[in-house]
């Protein structure tokens, strides 16, 4: 009786086992197939801001860190509208515009909290992408995307803002987009 017991507690054990081990091998499978189910899009752009041209002071700040093409005093409201091409060079194709707005949230003057509306005229793809987030002013930033317009509608998402040239007047950023759609957002495309 005791060895019939026994062999019914181990019987059980394995047969716990093998399920919660299927399970966990269809579920892990079943969302590594649905990651391939979505439609995705990577791409970089160069954003050049000319300040006092395409991005403007319309609030100073009210202290820490000193105006440079890095820093802003703490509190300081800035506006853009800069243009966005295929390379850093500010000649090459233009296809897009960032507009937005940053206000300096730290008192060494290097990081914001910004929030933009990229329009894009892309080969395939035109529309905007929504962008808020925390940026460093000397360090790549992600950026969640929280909404888009267009061929972006429903699209989800980062972008990576990264500085390139920090010397002179007009200042670039490469700017990396990492767009993802829903399944629902694609269905009959």
């Amino acid at each position: 009786m005791a060895l019939s017991l026994r062999f019914y507690g181990v019987f059980v054990v394995l047969l716990v086992s093998l399920l919660v081990s299927k399970a966990s091998s269809t579920s892990h499978h079943e969302h590594h197939h649905h990651h391939h189910q979505l439609k995705s899009l990577h791409f970089a752009l160069f954003q050049h801001e000319t300040i006092n041209r395409t991005g403007y002071i319309v609030v100073n700040g009210v202290g820490g860190a000193g105006i440079s093409q890095t820093t802003t005093p703490f509190g300081t409201v800035f506006v853009f509208q800069d243009p966005m091409t295929i390379t850093a060079n500010r000649s090459s194709k233009l296809v897009g515009i960032a507009q937005g707005t940053s206000v300096t949230s730290s008192l060494d003057g290097l990081q914001s909290i910004s929030v933009a509306k990229i329009t894009l005229r892309l080969k395939h793809h035109s529309g905007s992408v929504s962008i808020v987030g925390g940026t460093h002013n000397v360090k790549p930033s992600d950026h969640p995307v929280v909404g888009g317009t267009g061929d972006f509608l429903f699209v989800q998402g980062y972008v990576t803002s990264s500085p390139v040239n920090l010397k002179g007047l007009t200042v670039v950023y490469k700017i990396e987009f990492h767009l993802y759609w829903p399944p629902y957002a694609t269905q009959g495309s």
